[in-house]
């Protein structure tokens, strides 16, 4: 008996991890999330509001190559009528765009990454990962 129950605990918990893992919406709030914690640091900085803290912009960068190279993958076909996210339908029906968007960002993070290593290099690299979000967020994500 005891058995039975741990086992069907044990393929409860894989089923609800598996399903968790191929949400596409979930994973994309939990990347954009990341995504935002890193530039708000990072804008700070910027500002002058916090220190230079070079742990803080590597995780940064860290967090957004994650993005870049997750990104693509996470939006397979709209979302079901009724699902909580800003994910506008202009992503399904302009893909081509919103991929060229995507590979825009990639390619900011990319190229910026390794330029940021002072608060004076910060200035220069950060802008273009910025625009890059920007650019994308205004034209496929929903306001809040």
């Amino acid at each position: 008996m005891i058995r039975t129950v741990l086992a069907m605990f044990t393929l409860a918990l894989w089923t609800s991890v598996a399903a968790g893992q191929s949400d596409p919406v979930s994973e994309r709030k939990s990347l954009m999330k990341g995504n935002l914690e890193g530039a708000r640091n990072i804008v700070k900085m910027v500002r002058g509001q916090n220190s230079f803290d070079l742990e803080q912009v590597t995780a940064a960068f860290e967090q957004w190559t994650d993005t870049a190279k997750k990104l693509p993958n996470l939006f397979p076909e709209p979302p079901a009528q009724g699902t909580k996210t800003r994910a506008l339908p202009k992503i399904w029906e302009n893909k081509a765009d919103f991929e060229a968007k995507i590979a825009a960002f990639a390619k900011a993070v990319s190229e910026s990454r390794d330029k940021a290593k002072t608060l004076d290099e910060l200035k220069i690299a950060f802008p273009p990962v910025n625009d890059a979000c920007v650019d994308c967020h205004e034209l496929y994500r929903r306001p809040q």
